[in-house]
């Protein structure tokens, strides 16, 4: 369903029509499909296979800020979620979201906010209490899980709820935007270099009203270092936010779910453990 009932704020139009792509870099001896130039974000609804929890989470895809991994690290992490009695909302927020450029390594402007993404998010949690009751969803049970810019995507979320980036437009937006609890899979543009410091992104002001939080990343990521959940940890550590954190010696960036030989494969059954921890699905 589209989240805007008309032109999105902040809109710009794309070079052609949205259009998907399958990409040659394996992941599990599989290739992953990317979606391309999207300008009318949607959400897509998954139901729970199994009993339902009456928790909810909100998928954000990661792709720098240019593309959506959309199977790799959205549908497939829906059907992990529904199969543990958890409602999946997928977001296909606007990409390219300026000034982020994943070709440069220098990144500038890594630190910034992605306006018509956050724009997008906040409004699809806001979305998602509306109809709490309707897709059977426990308004206070509503999370984010996001991988790699998706992941710093849930950061944004989870410190900048309070104000929406544009001008209210109905019942959703009076609905808060703070997601309940986060789950960061090798997040991004949480650290200011690729140095192990605590310097934390100034655009993510954590407070001790920041959601509970989960962190999991490889040592050996070299795209997203492993320092970024270091200072997004550290930070909430300094708040008092729980927050859990699993760092791996080996993993790499950009596995999703796909079962890999490394430890780091098993970081979903984590996950559903440290759900089970701060009340958010029955033991």
């Amino acid at each position: 369903m589209p989240i805007w009932p008309g032109t999105p704020p902040d809109a710009k139009p794309m070079p052609g029509p949205e259009d998907l792509a399958k990409v040659s870099h394996l992941v599990a001896g599989r290739p992953w499909i990317a979606v391309l130039k999207v300008s009318q974000p949607t959400m897509t609804v998954y139901s729970p296979a199994a009993k339902n929890t009456e928790a909810a989470v909100v998928v954000l895809p990661g792709g720098g800020f240019e593309v959506l991994a959309i199977d790799l690290e959205g549908t497939e992490a829906c059907d992990w979620l529904t199969s543990k009695g958890i409602t999946c909302v997928l977001l296909k927020y606007r990409v390219p979201s300026e000034p982020y450029d994943w070709h440069c390594d220098c990144r500038p402007d890594g630190l910034a906010t992605p306006t018509r993404s956050l724009e997008d998010l906040q409004r699809t949690i806001g979305l998602v209490r509306l109809h709490a009751k309707e897709w059977h969803v426990d308004p206070h049970k509503i999370g984010v899980l996001g991988f790699s810019a998706g992941g710093y995507l849930a950061a944004e979320i989870s410190t900048r709820y309070r104000k929406r980036l544009y001008a209210p437009l109905d019942d959703a937006d009076k609905e808060s935007a703070r997601p309940d609890f986060a789950v960061l899979v090798y997040p991004g543009h949480l650290a200011p270099d690729k140095t192990y410091s605590n310097t934390l992104n100034p655009n993510v002001p954590v407070t001790r009203e920041t959601p509970p939080t989960f962190l999991v990343q490889a040592e050996d990521d070299e795209v997203d270092g492993v320092n970024q959940s270091l200072a997004y940890y550290a930070a909430l550590r300094r708040a008092g936010v729980p927050v859990e954190m699993h760092l791996y010696a080996q993993g790499g960036h950009a596995f999703g779910l796909r079962r890999t030989a490394f430890a780091i494969t098993d970081w979903p059954r984590l996950v559903e453990a440290w759900l089970h921890t701060i009340g958010m699905t029955p033991r």
